[in-house]
């Protein structure tokens, strides 16, 4: 399944924070050329922009979660919200490549400098929104911080029914979330990845068993698919699930627990393939609403993305490139 020579040039003409991970999922690259061109993030494109933008108290735009005078302003009332703080900034960097070593002394800083719009709460302690909290345990892993609190929350915190969701500590569900899931089980497992802990991988597997009896698509009541946003494919996504960032997590977590693709994606995997484009490409979707910093994909609503083009296929070559999982 993988692209075509023409594609597979467009998708090399990138940014080092897309084309390294091209390098190493989608071509014979050498762990020492794609390890070079990762090398170059920090210093160019997009990656090196992102750093230049952080504030000399180690925060983004002035806050944890939302930018500094969020809150009250006209832009509170606006769509979406804006992805310029401190998280998000620092999600993206670290899903870049970016070395941690670039950030030396922003653990330190935010533990100093930075507290959560909600009640407070210090930074790297997290708070209460599983998904903010998923980000922050992936990204204090990256940079060396202190995220012991967070490593007990997340299994103490699942719900009776396999998953998490962001609603449930403020009383207002009691029934997991495909969002919330999807990003709580990312973050264990960068987490894992970065620390080499495995004590909340009991947690994790059964977060994504939640997910696998749904197919990743469907409710478990009915069988009815679960919301149109799950074969709506966007880049960047910042929270939001779909079946393809669900895979890409699945393909991600087989290779590193060094388990076969389970068949229960079988359907997610056909809702990709069905988006896949002449060419081997996928199509951006609408962009969730919010202010940047600036534009990480440049491809405009209805047009071929890299990034999506990228994850698309790494996903189906790792699919079709295992042993057939059992059952199919």
């Amino acid at each position: 399944m993988s692209p075509d020579r023409r594609t597979l040039d467009w998708l090399l003409d990138s940014d080092p924070a897309l084309r390294w991970q091209v390098e190493r999922d989608l071509t014979d690259a050498t762990p020492a050329a794609w390890r070079a061109t990762r090398a170059r993030v920090t210093h160019e494109g997009i990656g090196a922009e992102l750093l230049s933008k952080q504030d000399d108290d180690g925060q983004w735009a002035g806050g944890a979660y939302f930018p500094a005078g969020f809150f009250g302003s006209p832009e509170q009332d606006a769509p979406g919200q804006p992805w310029t703080a401190t998280t998000w900034s620092l999600k993206d960097l670290r899903e870049w490549g970016v070395d941690a070593a670039a950030l030396a002394g922003t653990a330190e800083k935010l533990a100093k400098n930075s507290r959560w719009e909600y009640d407070d709460l210090p930074y790297w302690g997290g708070e209460v929104d599983v998904c903010i909290n998923s980000f922050t345990l992936a990204n204090g892993a990256w940079l060396g911080a202190d995220v012991s609190r967070l490593v007990e929350w997340f299994p103490a915190h699942r719900l009776a029914d396999g998953g998490w969701n962001c609603e449930a500590e403020e009383g207002d569900s009691t029934r997991s979330s495909f969002h919330s899931t999807l990003n709580a089980l990312r973050g264990m497992l960068a987490y894992e990845k970065l620390t080499g802990d495995t004590s909340q991988r009991d947690a994790r597997h059964g977060g994504e068993e939640y997910l696998l009896e749904r197919r990743l698509l469907r409710r478990a009541s009915t069988g009815e698919p679960v919301g149109a946003f799950v074969t709506e494919f966007i880049f960047p996504n910042r929270y939001r699930y779909s079946a393809l960032a669900a895979l890409d997590h699945f393909r991600e977590a087989s290779l590193h627990d060094g388990t076969p693709p389970d068949p229960r994606l079988a359907d997610a995997i056909d809702a990709v393939r069905a988006a896949r484009r002449e060419g081997g490409t996928w199509a951006q979707g609408t962009p969730l609403p919010g202010r940047t910093w600036f534009a990480i994909d440049e491809a405009p609503e209805g047009r071929p993305s890299k990034w999506l083009t990228l994850l698309g296929t790494r996903v189906l070559d790792w699919w079709e490139g295992s042993a057939s999982p059992s059952g199919m």
